[in-house]
């Protein structure tokens, strides 16, 4: 399995966390529910540090052809900072929830 971890600094950007929060609710998540081998995918927001970012999680290599990257046309500039890393184990923990599609902040405002 591969992870991509984004980040992106918004100290120098006019979009917020709210105004990309509200991206998202309009139809951002939507497309990347049927990308072939992502597994997982979140967005995540660092209020204290005003920073916003992705994490993907794919079952093998990342596909070539991808939703486009509204984020950073929004945000102005690429990541700030991209990682990618190789799973060495996973597990999955004993849940409540059935799926974790639909869930977050962007979905309960």
């Amino acid at each position: 399995m591969r992870l991509d971890i984004v980040w992106w600094n918004l100290d120098q950007s006019s979009a917020t966390i709210d105004s990309l929060r509200e991206h998202l609710r309009q139809d951002a998540v939507e497309q990347w529910a049927g990308v072939r081998g992502l597994r997982l995918k979140f967005w995540m927001a660092d209020r204290d540090r005003n920073r916003w970012g992705a994490v993907m999680v794919w079952e093998g290599d990342r596909p070539q052809v991808l939703p486009p990257n509204r984020a950073s046309e929004l945000i102005g500039c690429p990541p700030t900072h991209r990682s990618v890393f190789t799973a060495e184990a996973v597990v999955e923990g004993a849940y409540a929830l059935a799926a974790l599609h639909g869930t977050g902040p962007v979905f309960t405002a």
